[in-house]
């Protein structure tokens, strides 16, 4: 294990979240330009909630094999073949046109959310286990790229058309392909095995440690933090097009607004997470969510009472500002998450960070798969605009009460003594390969 910071680990870090935040744009792409594919086909919600979900499955799915892959290949090279596959899938998005090979042409543009886990193996390579937590969260703030696809992809859609939109972003991502190659090296694990002529570690053995719980239980909090995030990153512009009968780029902007502290504060959930525990980072961020989402789900509604004098009308609502505050706040929290749960698994797990990392990654991302149709067909099943935080509030509801049960079997088996002296989520993280909860 590595016991200092290597030389070059801020350079491999900076090349890495950069590559990460351009992966991260041709990945949420369908956010934008999806708009206009639904207006040309005239699809329903449903079937536009499965066109912007299509990536994530493919980017969900990949990471487990990617994560592995990078464990005995090295980040360098199988970051940079993915992105160029993934910006060869992208130009050819450009030339489809129904609605099966949109979905085709999507798994393929998917591939680009396998960055993330390719990414999280290779930083921490680079950095001692005291500096992984922020580390790994600045390299998450490439979540920022879904920002930068809401606010900046209308404009291109307005000037040059969504095909075009889509050549740009697959030449770019080619171009960092390139960059990414060329200025970056062998992580100091993958070279000193091939020094040493030692044999990567087999993928059965990669995969041994999933059958732990407590692997699917942080898979479970990222269902909501990242995989959440992904969704709504996606589906605000729909939501603000269509609740509230905005432009498109004013949706893009105010969808922005909220995928940006969805990103950038993550580095913030990594040093949070070094300093205080990712315990009691998770515990603040399931908390916050709870209260937005509780306003977030609740429906326009009006109110009729029988007052002494007659009928007392009233009403409640979220307008444009009030709805965009709270959608910054949870976003704003998720970013905290996100690099919580990724602190737990270099220090549970630090010789599976890639096949743990990848199976919580494949978890979350598949939340960004299947929330979208969800919030489409609850849209179409009930009407209802704000049925989709309705739902998070019951996915956020059951994770916290899993975490907080989990844990306090876990610690109570540990240190019995501890029962009822202090809180639980103070108590410090320490690595549990084995724990059955």
């Amino acid at each position: 294990m590595q016991t200092t910071r290597h030389p070059r680990a801020v350079q491999m870090l900076g090349m890495s979240t950069l590559s990460f935040t351009v992966c991260f744009a041709v990945w949420t792409i369908f956010s934008i330009i999806g708009i206009r594919i639904k207006q040309q086909l005239g699809l329903n919600d449903t079937q536009f909630g499965l066109l912007v979900a299509t990536p994530v499955l493919t980017g969900s799915i990949s990471r487990i094999f990617l994560g592995v892959w990078t464990e005995q290949f090295g980040g360098r090279r199988v970051f940079a073949v993915q992105m160029l596959l993934t910006a060869i899938a992208c130009f050819l998005l450009s030339k489809v046109t129904t609605y099966e090979m949109f979905l085709v042409a999507a798994l393929g543009v998917g591939l680009a959310g396998g960055a993330f886990i390719v990414g999280v193996a290779y930083v921490s390579r680079w950095f001692p286990k005291s500096e992984q937590g922020t580390a790994l969260g600045i390299f998450g703030a490439g979540n920022v790229g879904a920002a930068v696809t809401n606010f900046g992809a209308p404009f291109l859609v307005i000037a040059f058309g969504w095909r075009e939109t889509a050549q740009i972003y697959s030449a770019v991502l080619a171009l960092m392909a390139i960059a990414f190659y060329f200025l970056t090296q062998e992580d100091p694990a993958h070279t000193a095995r091939k020094s040493s002529g030692e044999k990567p570690v087999s993928a059965l053995e990669q995969l041994a440690p999933l059958k732990n719980m407590q692997v699917w239980r942080f898979a479970t909090y990222y269902f909501f933090v990242f995989g959440a995030f992904v969704a709504l990153a996606s589906w605000l512009p729909r939501y603000y097009v269509g609740a509230y009968h905005l432009p498109l780029a004013t949706a893009g902007m105010l969808a922005a607004a909220y995928a940006l502290p969805a990103s950038v504060f993550r580095a913030l959930g990594g040093w949070m997470s070094d300093r205080w525990g990712a315990r009691a980072i998770m515990y603040l961020t399931f908390i916050v969510s709870l209260v937005c989402l509780f306003f977030l789900s609740y429906p326009e509604t009006h109110y009729t009472i029988a007052g002494i004098k007659g009928p007392i009308d009233f009403s409640f609502s979220l307008g444009v500002p009030a709805f965009a505050t709270l959608t910054i706040v949870l976003g704003f929290v998720m970013s905290l998450g996100k690099a919580a749960v990724y602190k737990h698994i270099p220090v549970y797990y630090p010789e599976h960070v890639g096949s743990v990392g990848g199976l919580v990654g494949m978890i979350g991302g598949l939340g960004g798969f299947v929330l979208p149709i969800a919030f489409g067909a609850l849209n179409d099943l009930t009407g209802i605009w704000t049925s989709c935080f309705m739902l998070l509030f019951l996915v956020v509801l059951v994770s916290t009460v899993w975490m907080h049960v989990a844990i306090r079997r876990m610690e109570l088996r540990r240190h019995p003594a501890l029962a009822g002296e202090r809180s639980l989520s103070d108590v410090p993280d320490a690595p549990l390969a084995r724990s059955a909860d």
